[in-house]
């Protein structure tokens, strides 16, 4: 059985392929890195890593798609964002705070 670094580095050159799939199209931040823990965190999350075949992982790896990548980011980030920094509690206390209306007719 193989470890993840192992495993890391026999898919390294599906990885990078994809990286520069995705550079080609003009995605340029992707990394190997970053497209493997996309993997391991949501591709293969119910699997059991150690147990996968080479060929399903880097089919996995060519089957990816930029908006896959991206979307799983954008939800990230939302999730470990915080809102209750000082600056966004004032921008919510001005969303939430009623507009004093002007009286009529005067």
């Amino acid at each position: 059985m193989m470890s993840y670094p192992e495993k890391y580095e026999q898919v390294l050159p599906a990885l990078e392929s994809k990286c520069s799939e995705f550079t080609y199209l003009q995605y340029e931040t992707f990394t190997p890195e970053a497209l493997w823990d996309y993997c391991l965190k949501k591709a293969w999350k119910k699997k059991k890593i150690e147990d996968m075949r080479l060929h399903e992982m880097v089919s996995d790896i060519m089957d990816l798609t930029a908006s896959d990548f991206v979307a799983y980011h954008q939800v990230e980030a939302f999730k470990t964002a915080n809102f209750f920094t000082e600056d966004s509690m004032e921008d919510l206390q001005q969303l939430l705070r009623p507009a004093r209306q002007k009286p009529r007719g005067i």
